[in-house]
């Protein structure tokens, strides 16, 4: 058991960091083909859902809901995928990613299917900017 917060080197490696909500760290993982961000707990030690107190799991379900909601309006979104599943990366970290009738891995999960595409640095940085005035303004509610 460690004391202090650190953010898993795979998640580090494959995110930017969008903005922090009440609870967690909002990254955005780069991959163009889907709007996905990932919200990863600010509390060390964290492997499962359970390891969160009761009070975490109702933020971590508030920040969840908030990022959907942006999600869905900022990028028109057909619904939105919320999943947690640690497989790869043991940090308990919760997906949320945009999903459309046309992409690549409808109506299918999109793990495993193509392969990322890293946004381009002009386009990158507008989505940053999109989402961080979009959740700063989302988090004021929570």
């Amino acid at each position: 058991m460690t004391n202090a917060f650190t953010l898993h080197p795979q998640l580090a490696a494959d995110t930017t960091l969008v903005t922090d909500g009440p609870l967690s760290h909002v990254l955005l993982m780069n991959d163009a083909r889907y709007p996905w961000l990932i919200l990863v707990p600010k509390r060390p030690d964290l492997v499962d859902y359970d390891d969160l107190s009761v009070e975490d799991r109702n933020t971590l379900g508030s920040e969840a809901s908030a990022v959907s909601k942006v999600i869905k309006h900022r990028f028109k979104a057909h619904k939105t995928n919320v999943a947690m599943l640690g497989n790869m990366v043991p940090q308990l970290h919760c997906h949320v990613v945009g999903r459309f009738k046309d992409d690549a891995a409808w109506p299918g999960p999109i793990w495993g299917v193509g392969t990322a595409e890293p946004y381009e640095e002009d386009a990158g940085r507008d989505r940053l900017a999109t989402l961080r005035a979009d959740l700063i303004s989302a988090f004021k509610h929570l």
